[in-house]
């Protein structure tokens, strides 16, 4: 919002929410109706396009924030190096207001302007005008419009919308009040209404002029210089008629110059040029990318869940994961994407954050859960993973963190199969066991007299060490679980008590297999803590289900505006803070395979450098 919001501030929909789209379904009927009861011949008509370009215009959307968030993630050609926050993406999500508004006007204008909706194909003419038209009266009056817009009166009231966002997303372009909108529309319908007083009107001009203005619209604002030198220097005059990234960049972190739409003309004659233009241009062109001091590696968790990682839906990805009912719609292009993953067999770098002095990336191995929980394909999974690794070490990374089933222990043990392929290895591989042990422990009450443990693993074997230590009576629910236990515990566990049959703890500590029977055997009021890194479904009402273990990031933590699967905003999971802790600390030792150590160390480290205990806890649903 403007810091001082004027008349027509405020889109006309802005409370309907998704629900504005309703707004398209009588004039798209009235459309369908018209193009079944025409004849064959009669169905050459405007109407029927204008539904296809409005989902075209979202998709090209939508390509321009992943692409975007992809190139920006890995830091070549990146323009400005400062941190992207939620209040940002959020200001941002209607996006695709403008999109509704052109689909709008374009109906209007096939049922009241003559002759417009039977327009040919193409023109010449018309297509020469229309460049002429939009270089010069469109990007001359935009120029002083927006010199205008600057002004304090102006600027306070609208623009300064658009300009609180430094950090420029493609999406960032269309980010206005309603009324700064209207007054851009009116500036683009000039080329249009020349060409249909002209008689020289054609579709592909009217489309093709929509997809140019989006077009650069996105590039001006996508924060990582892609138009290369060459293009300059084959044809040095293209300076004056087409801007770059890092061109219109410069206008949002300096605000009083490169005031032109697409053609920077207009600031070299009015002496708005900012000098430091082709100095910033060629710095983003050369850039390369930096040391990375921390990864953390992630995969793909359900189908849906591409669409709410960064690099998906920015709206979605912005709020902990759920499963939305109106993605089905798009079923057929998840199965797609599977197939697609499924060729890359290497990881992509999806996140970038700073924290201190350290440098972290998340990188996105192109694998979903079922094909790790699958016997099929598990050695390739295996190989992305040591290669990434390798990868690592190779540019000099310190830590790499293991997360979700990446560091499963049927699939490489924890870690331990690639310390033993790799002796050398200088990059430490922290499977976080250490951390979420003594993020569980301090979900438990110190009053609490007994824990069940339902599943056998690592952070299991930490806990239940922990917890004898405590003088805590750990219970196993079964017999073949209690003789897997005795036969990896340590000494100080050989008081554990088995329990098969009775389920009278009041803390239950629930792995992945954990099946919705057995957590039906709990008396009302249990409290059900995952030891894994995926939460847990059930339809007990009468108890209450933890998150999976995880810390809040502290404020200083940069670039944090997409939620880590589940977790709520600026939460990570303990997995991942452990290794970011671990490069904090300079600890020299990888913490994976079965080694199974003191967690009071990395805990207290944690929260030195500003991590703190989070917990959201809630009746099971």
């Amino acid at each position: 919002m403007a810091t001082q919001p004027g008349p027509l501030t405020q889109w006309p929909w802005q409370k309907l929410g998704n629900m504005k789209y309703l707004l398209l379904a009588p004039l798209l009927a009235h459309s369908v109706r018209n193009f079944m009861v025409r004849k064959p011949g009669e169905r050459v008509t405007l109407d029927p396009l204008i539904f296809p370009t409005l989902l075209l215009r979202l998709l090209l959307g939508q390509l321009w924030i992943t692409v975007s968030r992809l190139k920006t993630a890995s830091g070549k050609h990146r323009i400005v190096d400062k941190s992207l926050e939620f209040e940002q993406v959020d200001r941002e999500r209607n996006w695709d207001d403008q999109i509704i508004l052109t689909a709008l006007l374009l109906y209007m204008a096939n049922l009241f302007i003559p002759g417009f909706p039977h327009s040919p194909w193409w023109d010449s003419k018309g297509v020469l005008l229309l460049a002429a038209v939009h270089a010069g009266p469109v990007e001359f009056l935009y120029y002083w419009f927006h010199r205008a817009l600057h002004h304090h009166y102006l600027y306070s009231r609208y623009h300064s919308h658009h300009h609180s966002s430094i950090v420029t997303e493609p999406i960032t372009s269309v980010i206005h009040p309603f009324a700064e909108v209207l007054v851009y529309f009116l500036l683009f319908l000039i080329p249009v209404a020349a060409l249909v007083l002209t008689g020289t009107a054609s579709f592909a001009a009217e489309f093709g002029y929509l997809i140019y203005i989006d077009f650069m619209n996105y590039m001006g604002h996508c924060n990582f210089e892609m138009v290369p030198k060459w293009l300059f220097n084959a044809f040095p005059p293209l300076k004056y008629f087409m801007y770059t990234p890092s061109f219109h960049s410069l206008h949002h972190t300096k605000f009083r110059t490169n005031y032109s739409l697409f053609m920077p003309i207009y600031d070299y004659i009015y002496g708005t040029m900012d000098e430091s233009s082709e100095e910033l241009y060629e710095k983003s062109l050369t850039k390369k990318e930096e040391i990375v001091d921390v990864v953390h590696l992630t995969h793909l968790t359900t189908l849906q869940s591409v669409y709410h990682s960064r690099i998906g839906f920015a709206s979605l990805a912005s709020k902990p994961y759920g499963n939305q009912f109106y993605l089905w719609i798009l079923f057929p292009f998840s199965y797609a994407l599977v197939f697609a993953a499924s060729i890359f067999e290497t990881t992509i770098t999806v996140e970038r954050n700073k924290f201190k002095k350290v440098h972290m990336e998340t990188w996105l191995v192109p694998r979903f859960t079922f094909q790790y929980l699958s016997a099929i394909g598990k050695e390739k999974i295996n190989d992305m993973i040591e290669n990434s690794i390798l990868e690592a070490d190779k540019m000099g990374t310190k830590v790499i963190s293991l997360g979700l089933l990446n560091q499963d222990d049927e699939l490489n043990g924890y870690g331990k199969l690639y310390v033993k392929r790799n002796p050398m290895l200088k990059v430490k591989i922290v499977d976080g066991t250490n951390l979420a042990t003594a993020v569980l422990l301090n979900h438990i009450p110190e009053e609490t007299s007994s824990v069940l443990v339902g599943r056998v693993s690592k952070l299991a074997l930490s806990l239940c060490l922990a917890l004898s230590r405590k003088g805590i009576k750990v219970e196993v629910d079964d017999k073949e679980k209690y003789s897997i236990l005795k036969q990896k515990m340590a000494p100080e566990l050989e008081s554990l008590s088995v329990s098969p049959g009775r389920c009278e703890s009041e803390i239950w500590l629930c792995g992945n297999e954990t099946s919705e029977k057995e957590l039906q055997k709990a008396r009302g009021g249990t409290h059900f803590i995952p030891i894994s890194q995926f939460p847990l479904k059930t339809t007990r009402g009468d108890c209450f289900c933890h998150c999976t273990p995880a810390m809040l990031a502290p404020k200083a933590y940069e670039n944090l505006h997409a939620c880590e699967n589940w977790l709520p905003r600026r939460v990570m999971s303990a997995w991942r803070v452990a290794g970011i802790v671990h490069a904090l600390e300079g600890w020299d030792t990888h913490e994976c395979g079965d080694m199974v150590t003191n967690a009071d160390r990395v805990w207290r480290a944690a929260l030195a450098h500003g991590f703190l205990p989070f917990d959201a806890t809630s009746p099971a649903s």
